[in-house]
């Protein structure tokens, strides 16, 4: 356990201290605010600007009349769950963008290797051999549709062994029943003001 002299000397040797000289230290010091709190909690520094955090988590502070510590920890804690929620969409989609990548590159292969095959048999091959190969080239151009797209990305990603899909779902929803627990709070608080202000009306008055 710190001493009452240790804590004194800690003291007196911060004030001695000028701060960061270097542009890299200055760097360091800006981030010092980050690392406190919920945003150093919530914000990922590698994927996300603290900035962001910070302005989204005054956008949900300024829709609430927090009167009390217990409010406000509760809204800033709403502001950080609402983070996160918009961050597991972000997952989805960029799951979504993988597997049609994936699926992108499959038909590319599958196009360089018709080619491959088509000259092969227009070379040593019979005549009608092409036409076969143009029959399933048309019917995967049929098969190009946005919808079937996601479809199959849908199905590629539930089938994934690591479930991924399956985890990010019951990431999101444990996070939307957090989110509504904390609104159910903050609520009650809500309709206990007006009572809580006639109380102190009528202390006042006695």
């Amino acid at each position: 356990m710190t001493s009452y002299r240790q804590i004194e000397a800690n003291r007196r040797n911060a004030l001695k201290s000028t701060g960061p000289k270097t542009e890299a230290g200055k760097h360091s010091s800006r981030c010092n605010a980050v690392r406190h709190g919920l945003t150093a909690e919530t914000v990922i520094g590698a994927l996300e600007d603290a900035e962001d955090y910070k302005a989204f988590e005054a956008a949900i502070i300024a829709d609430y009349d927090a009167q009390s510590a217990v409010e406000r920890e509760l809204v800033l804690r709403l502001a950080s769950i609402l983070w996160r929620l918009r961050r597991a969409t972000t997952m989805e989609t960029g799951l979504f963008e993988i597997q049609a990548q994936h699926l992108r590159d499959y038909r590319q292969n599958c196009r360089v290797a018709s080619k491959s095959h088509d000259i092969i048999h227009a070379l040593f091959g019979p005549h009608n051999a092409g036409s076969k190969i143009e029959t399933v080239s048309a019917s995967a151009l049929k098969a190009d549709a946005s919808v079937v797209e996601f479809a199959r990305c849908f199905l590629r990603l539930a089938n994934l062994p690591n479930f991924a899909l399956d985890r990010l779902s019951r990431y999101e929803a444990t996070l939307w029943r957090q989110a509504g627990g904390l609104l159910y709070a903050l609520e009650t608080l809500d309709r206990r003001k007006p009572q809580e202000r006639a109380r102190n009306c009528v202390r006042r008055e006695s």
